[in-house]
């Protein structure tokens, strides 16, 4: 059985109420080839204004319904831009995950000024290494007309359900990048239990001065999703509305 359980709260800097236009969507849970406790998910911001600053917070419960750990985290995306999303990954190593039996997800943001939507991926390949590990490559491009600087790849990896099985940020070097230039970069998704789940993907980059272009998905990657994973995950509740802070728990 399901349960929605939405919160607002006012507070002393408040904005505007956004009933259902920012959304946490696409979120589960899995257990790392480390053993690691994931859960994953991405904002959708359907505002008309870009989103900075936004924390995510966690909070794991057991079976009798009581808090084992809460935790916050960023988006990888530093700006979500209206009608792009931004990729978040809890990572537990402290915890014992067979004691984890749902979870709740809260999120705080702020409205940021525009962006120029100038950074932008023009090519993208994947491949697999000689260690089984998925390696996305392309090249970044700055269409602006000043040097972008800490420039970030960020590519969000998706199962055949559209749930996020996987994120990854790499910082190309040198992290900046002329007016017009471009450059090469590469990224690796290392978790073998995640790797044969991934049916599709998008990427993103962005720099201290400039968003991202809007975000667009690569194609399909069946031939990557050779076998079906028979690990339970938690119900997942898509499209949760959020306002100023939501906790929408997701029971098994």
């Amino acid at each position: 059985m399901k349960k929605y359980f939405i919160t607002l709260f006012v507070l002393s800097i408040v904005i505007p109420v956004a009933f259902a236009e920012v959304t946490i969507q696409n979120d589960q849970h899995y257990i790392g080839d480390d053993g690691t406790f994931h859960v994953i998910g991405e904002i959708q911001n359907n505002l008309k204004s870009p989103l900075t600053q936004v924390e995510v917070f966690v909070t794991l419960y057991d079976e009798h319904n009581n808090v084992v750990l809460t935790k916050e985290t960023r988006t990888l995306v530093n700006t979500i831009m209206p009608e792009m999303k931004g990729p978040f990954d809890f990572i537990f190593t402290q915890i014992k995950p067979e004691q984890i039996k749902s979870y709740s997800l809260e999120v705080y943001y702020s409205i940021s000024k525009p962006k120029g939507q100038v950074i932008d991926i023009t090519y993208s390949e994947l491949s697999m290494d000689s260690h089984n590990n998925l390696i996305i490559s392309g090249i970044v491009e700055n269409n602006g007309d000043s040097t972008a600087n800490t420039v970030a790849v960020v590519v969000t990896l998706y199962d055949r359900d559209g749930n996020v099985a996987a994120v990854s940020r790499i910082y190309p070097e040198p992290d900046y990048l002329g007016s017009k230039d471009n450059m090469f970069f590469v990224v690796s998704v290392l978790d073998k239990n995640q790797i044969p789940k991934i049916t599709d993907y998008t990427i993103v980059a962005e720099s201290e001065e400039y968003a991202a272009v809007p975000e667009f998905p690569f194609g399909s990657l069946f031939l990557l999703a050779g076998s079906v994973s028979t690990y339970i995950i938690i119900t997942r509740c898509s499209n949760r509305i959020i306002t100023n802070l939501i906790s929408a728990t997701n029971p098994r």
